[in-house]
């Protein structure tokens, strides 16, 4: 219904040609859920625009390609569900990350519900700078109207570019190439997280936040362990990020008084491997 590939016959075409083998269009309202996994499980290459139907890659075989698209203005450095999926130990599945970067070949719908991409119930300021701009900026998921907008654009995929970035990063027959990642765990989520607000006799109005470590540090010999702590005012779609050391912080720094503030935590293990935030803290000055 939305985030369509609008060349997508010529796409499967080329597809099958470049990589001589059978191409298949599965529909999540067409198909059962068990006939998906089971065209998915025997498949050696899943293509799809970037959203949750990617989960769906868990059920390729090893050696298969993910290949993600991406629309025009959303950078797939910022969006990496599905990369971390296809590379996660034991998965061994070769991913590759495709954007459009030409603004001709998609197409907007303004005009939509704001759940849907639309952004009319903006100002005319803030239409024409979402309209005119090139790439969404970093932002919390998953309201960011400019997020919305261009993710439900429908794309015209340049095949040509497509099959080339395919073809730089499979290097054999999708599906005969086993790859080796490097074994490692993730850290799991921060336990029993807490905050409280406070006021100093010279009206500096602080939040200070602690946290537990996760449940699996105390197995790993970890030596680098750093913690990231988003924090947000409430109804704003910008945050302050910091990284920590410890496990409890006090924050001043445009902390407001009666204030609402959602806080998002997590662990990072080694610099690379990140942790899920836990369940988000809701904080009041």
């Amino acid at each position: 219904m939305n985030r369509l590939i609008v060349n997508e016959a010529e796409l499967l075409l080329a597809l099958a040609q470049e990589f001589q083998m059978k191409t298949i269009t599965v529909s999540l309202e067409d198909h059962s859920f068990g006939d998906i996994v089971r065209l998915i499980s025997n498949a050696s290459m899943l293509v799809s625009m970037h959203g949750a139907q990617l989960v769906l890659s868990m059920f390729l075989p090893k050696g298969a390609s993910v290949v993600e698209l991406f629309p025009y203005g959303v950078n797939p450095d910022h969006y990496t569900p599905y990369k971390t999926l296809a590379t996660l130990p034991g998965m061994e599945l070769q991913y590759v990350a495709w954007q459009n970067k030409e603004v001709a070949n998609t197409i907007a719908y303004p005009e939509r519900p704001w759940e849907q991409g639309g952004i009319i119930h903006l100002g005319a300021g803030e239409q024409e700078r979402i309209m005119k701009s090139k790439e969404v900026p970093r932002h919390l998921c998953c309201r960011n109207p400019e997020w919305l907008f261009r993710i439900y654009q429908d794309t015209k995929v340049d095949v040509s570019s497509l099959i080339q970035v395919i073809r730089s990063v499979v290097k054999t027959k999708p599906g005969f190439r086993k790859q080796k990642w490097a074994n490692g765990l993730y850290p799991g989520k921060v336990r029993e997280s807490r905050c409280q607000a406070s006021s100093s006799e010279a009206s500096v109005t602080k939040l200070s936040v602690t946290w537990h470590i996760p449940w699996n540090l105390k197995y790993l010999k970890v030596r680098d362990v750093k913690y990231e702590v988003w924090i947000q005012e409430q109804g704003e779609n910008t945050y302050m990020p910091y990284i920590l050391s410890y496990q409890n912080h006090t924050f001043s720094e445009n902390i407001k008084p009666s204030t609402t503030y959602l806080v998002w935590i997590r662990c990072i293990f080694n610099k690379t491997l990140l942790g899920p935030f836990a369940e988000v803290l809701v904080c009041k000055t």
